[in-house]
Parts: structure tokens; C-alpha cells; sequence
């Protein structure tokens, strides 16, 4: 007889179906988890005067119209392709770049006839551009 503890393969504790469960819950709360974007840095924003201020007298002025015909001075030009813009916002400006440039565009206009005019300003080195605008409410 034997009395003494015999040795079976297989006995004690599988860890493995233990470690699959805890990798899978694991995995479910890094899927469902939402994260929360918070601002690193506070940022007052400055305010602008409710009262637009006048405008020096040598302004290069350039009108959009609704149809996407453009104005600069009040002259129609040809087509509103960026050469064009670029010549008659180089012969306006006379070698100054210190000239602001001023853009009024109607609000149907399509945005690509705005963005010809501020890409042609800035190839010509205009750094100060403003677009006019009307106060809300406002009629126009």
C-alpha cells in the first residue's frame, strides 16, 4: 500500500481562462470610456468697439458683388482670376504696401471670389486687409 501523496499532472488552479476574462474587461473599459477636453490654457479674448472707426483716405478699396463681379476703386474688372486682381491692386497701390486694403463683399458671394482678393493682397505683400461687415440686425 501506499500511503504517501501521489503526484497528478493537471492538478491546481488554471490561471489562463482567469487572465483572458481580466484582458477582456480590460479592453471593454478602454473602448467605452469617454475623455473629458479641458483647456490647458485660460484665454481672455479681446472685444471689439460696437462703433466702427473712420477710415484713412488712401484705402485701397475692393467691392464684390453678388454675381462675383469685382470692383477695385470702382472699376469693374475684366474677370475676377487672381492675375487680374493682382495688376489692378499693384497699379492701386503704386509700390505702397503700407496701404490698407479694404474688402466689401455681398454676403451671397461665393467665399472662393473673397479668397482671390486676400491671396492677391498678400502676394503683393498687403499685410493689413479688413473685411466689411454690417451689425447684426442691421438692414441692410
Amino acid at each position: 500500500m501506499n500511503f504517501g501523496r501521489s503526484r497528478r499532472d493537471g492538478e491546481g488552479v488554471n490561471l489562463t481562462p482567469l487572465i483572458d476574462v481580466v484582458f477582456i474587461l480590460l479592453i471593454f473599459f478602454m473602448v467605452t470610456t469617454t475623455f473629458q477636453r479641458e483647456a490647458a490654457l485660460a484665454v481672455s479674448l479681446p472685444q471689439a468697439s460696437p462703433e466702427p472707426e473712420q477710415a484713412p483716405p488712401d484705402v485701397l478699396e475692393v467691392t464684390i458683388g453678388a454675381e462675383g463681379k469685382v470692383y477695385v476703386g470702382g472699376r469693374e474688372l475684366v474677370d475676377g482670376r487672381l492675375a487680374t486682381v493682382k495688376r489692378a491692386l499693384q497699379e492701386m497701390a503704386a509700390g505702397r504696401k503700407d496701404r490698407p486694403l479694404v474688402i466689401r463683399a455681398d454676403a451671397r458671394t461665393a467665399h472662393q471670389n473673397v479668397v482671390t482678393v486676400m491671396d492677391a493682397a498678400a502676394q503683393l505683400g498687403i499685410a493689413h486687409v479688413s473685411i466689411v461687415t454690417t451689425p447684426v440686425g442691421a438692414t441692410p
